[in-house]
């Protein structure tokens, strides 16, 4: 058969449509979208004949150019169109704040209240009791403070963000003393000199990479007398121009550390020296962790005992070690976040509605700490013991057994980490299932986990795949054996 016969075997559009599956689709979607799709599929069709030789002209399948083939094919070229391109995973790497996956899973109340909330209408800006005009600031403020022994809070679209709009009103034409230890870098190239200079802050670094004490931050402070005098200047003549300072700051290394000959400034140090020269301090925490977790192995830095120490502004995620949405949470002292509120950047890092329904359901959970620890999934997979990922993995085993007996399985220990740059030293001892089929290699078994219908995230490890259960839900275990049918 030549490529003439062959153009001339292509069916109308029309005829096509005619096509009982594509009559449903028309009816559930667009007859427009439809018509489209078939057009775009006789099209691609008519361009490959055209380019066939001889030789692939006479061995061309013919059966694809029934109005039947068309027609399936169009139906598979409209659902690949209008597939969402975020959809869920099954995160099978044992790294619980996976960036790349979306870091903390929301607690169950908190996935239903953004469904509720966002369903319709809902009171972001409005007071129901005064009829009038409210404040999306108050929505989630009094519960924050209520968690976090806080004068007042304000969220904002996230980390970053915060810090942003921290630095910008607090530190604008001055200088932020901050160590150099601490000079931090996050994903993305986000650094801290970066943003100090976009907030019309100045950077005022001291100490050394791995020490610095709280006399570096006193003798670099710059009174208005210090800096009227030109003092200063004898001291260090090679120095440039020198501004007031604004705000002693220290930023939590928490995709990092720093060990062996090392010293930095505690909190109540830094609190006491604001207090000597009337000095604001703040606190880049950034994980968020609301609960002292030091029991599982996991010594960072919480909110509420920070705040204990006198500090005047704490910043921190939503989405990292509280476990909720993706937000920036800045708590303190009501004069410095009123002071925030009515900045001319907060209403482009103001957050919607569906994040604080998310949030306000999280925060709830913490009302309650053996709540927090059994509801919110980040703190649940943290607490876990090593026992329990072993009954875990025991059970994943099964179900695989069952879906595919050809499959050699073998439950190995393994060291999970919290990720999403927290806690960078802790490791937590788990459990995975080692998956290996004779027949093909892991990265070919990993590639095709990542084509199943729901797609299973793996780990290779000496050319064993391995699916870690601490961050494998137990209603998604069926899931994962089904992907390895």
């Amino acid at each position: 058969m030549n490529k003439n016969e062959l153009l001339r075997r292509l069916p109308k559009i029309d005829d096509v449509l005619k096509e009982g599956s594509l009559v449903v689709l028309a009816e559930e979607s667009s007859t427009l979208l439809v018509t489209e799709a078939v057009r775009g599929v006789i099209g691609d069709l008519r361009k490959t004949i055209l380019g066939l030789d001889e030789e692939g002209a006479a061995g061309f399948d013919v059966d694809v150019l029934s109005a039947g083939r068309i027609a399936e094919l169009a139906a598979g070229w409209l659902a690949e169109d209008e597939a969402m391109n975020l959809y869920p995973v099954i995160n099978a790497t044992g790294t619980i704040l996976h960036t790349n996956l979306g870091r903390a899973p929301l607690c169950e109340d908190a996935v239903e209240n953004v469904a509720r909330v966002s369903r319709g209408y809902s009171d972001l800006e409005y007071n129901v009791a005064k009829g009038k005009r409210g404040s999306r600031h108050d929505l989630v403020g009094d519960l924050i403070a209520e968690l976090t022994g806080a004068e007042d809070a304000m969220v904002v679209n996230n980390n970053a963000a915060a810090t942003m709009i921290v630095l910008a009103s607090m530190g604008a034409g001055k200088e932020i003393i901050v160590s150099r230890g601490e000079l931090v870098e996050i994903g993305g190239a986000f650094r801290i000199p970066d943003i100090m200079m976009q907030s019309g802050a100045y950077l005022q670094e001291v100490g050394t990479s791995n020490k610095t004490k709280i006399s570096d931050y006193e003798n670099a402070i710059m009174t208005k007398e210090k800096l009227a005098s030109g003092d200063w200047r004898r001291l260090d003549p090679r120095h440039g121009e020198r501004f007031e300072t604004g705000a002693l700051m220290k930023v939590h290394k928490s995709n990092y550390d720093i060990v062996g000959f090392t010293e930095e400034a505690e909190l109540e140090e830094l609190v006491a020296l604001g207090k000597k020269y009337d000095l604001p301090v703040i606190f880049d925490m950034g994980n968020g962790l609301m609960l002292d977790m030091s029991e599982y192995g996991l010594s960072e830095p919480n909110v509420p005992a920070s705040l204990a120490t006198g500090i005047d502004v704490i910043l921190f995620s939503g989405d990292k070690l509280l476990g909720g949405p993706q937000a920036g949470i800045i708590v303190g002292k009501k004069k410095y976040i009123s002071k925030m509120k009515k900045h001319p950047l907060a209403r482009a890092m103001r957050v919607d509605k569906m994040t604080f329904a998310a949030l306000e359901a999280t925060l709830a959970k913490y009302k309650d700490p053996k709540i927090a620890l059994r509801d919110i999934p980040i703190l649940d997979m943290i607490s876990s013991s090593s026992e329990e990922m072993k009954e875990r993995a025991g059970r994943l085993a099964a179900v695989i057994k069952k879906v595919n007996p050809t499959l050699d399985l073998e439950l190995v220990p393994v060291l999970d980490q919290i990720g999403g740059g927290s806690a960078p030293m802790v490791r937590l001892p788990g459990w995975a299932v080692s998956v290996r089929d004779g027949r093909k290699s892991a990265d070919n078994t990993e590639r095709r986990l990542r084509k199943a219908d729901v797609p299973v995230i793996a780990r290779i490890s000496d050319d064993k795949l391995l699916l870690c259960v601490r961050t494998i839900a137990e209603s998604e275990l069926e899931t994962v054996a089904e992907a390895l049918r």
